[in-house]
């Protein structure tokens, strides 16, 4: 048996060797430009980045970790809003401190009467008095003319004061679940009046054609 003699041509051998080391050549530069071009894009990222910190008076400290620069874009959205949250809040807890010096709070079942001193507050705007033993509204209520909220719910109230019908400036007034038997006609006069709730008051069965 003879033998097989095998002929190369190496010529085509190292045309495919030639085409693949300059494709693979070819592929290591992209990846170099990409390399290169990232790089140079983080750069220019981050030198940005730095630039509006500076604008915005951020300090070094915030966004350098370990002397690498973090462009984590929550430092950018976060800072300077906890001061405005902050003046936001004091703002309106001063709004409400201001407003408490025109409101007149009671509750407690130890209150049967209201206190002495309340005559002599006139200038109050509102008043919240519930689940106290009291039975009675002072007649005196008729120098209060900047009342606006009446809320008296929850207490052992009886009636309500003619002199009730002096309060013009009344919108709100709540005297439900209490012991009332009937409404004074001259509560028509509050003719300003825009919310009335008399509920829980069982022994009330009709409204005086003035209200």
């Amino acid at each position: 048996m003879g033998h097989q003699v095998i002929i190369f041509d190496f010529s085509l051998i190292r045309g495919l060797w030639e085409t693949r080391v300059k494709k693979s050549k070819e592929r290591q530069r992209k990846e170099e430009e990409r390399l290169e071009k990232s790089s140079l894009e983080k750069i220019k990222q981050e030198w940005n980045f730095i630039l509006e910190c500076r604008k915005r008076g951020i300090p070094q400290s915030r966004y350098l970790k370990n002397g690498f620069v973090d462009t984590n874009e929550k430092i950018l959205d976060n800072y300077g809003k906890t001061p405005q949250i902050q003046k936001r809040h004091a703002l309106s807890d001063e709004a409400n401190k201001e407003r408490s010096k025109f409101v007149f709070r009671l509750s407690g079942e130890q209150w049967m009467e209201f206190p002495d001193s309340l005559k002599e507050q006139t200038y109050l705007k509102e008043w919240h008095v519930c689940n106290t033993l009291i039975q009675t509204i002072p007649a005196y209520i008729a120098s209060f003319q900047e009342l606006t909220v009446l809320e008296l719910s929850k207490n052992q109230i009886n009636h309500l004061p003619v002199e009730i019908g002096c309060l013009k400036n009344l919108k709100v007034l709540n005297v439900s679940f209490n012991n009332l038997k009937s409404v004074p006609p001259e509560l028509g006069n509050c003719e300003n009046l825009e919310k009335l709730d008399l509920s829980g008051n069982m022994e009330i069965t009709e409204l005086p054609f003035e209200v």
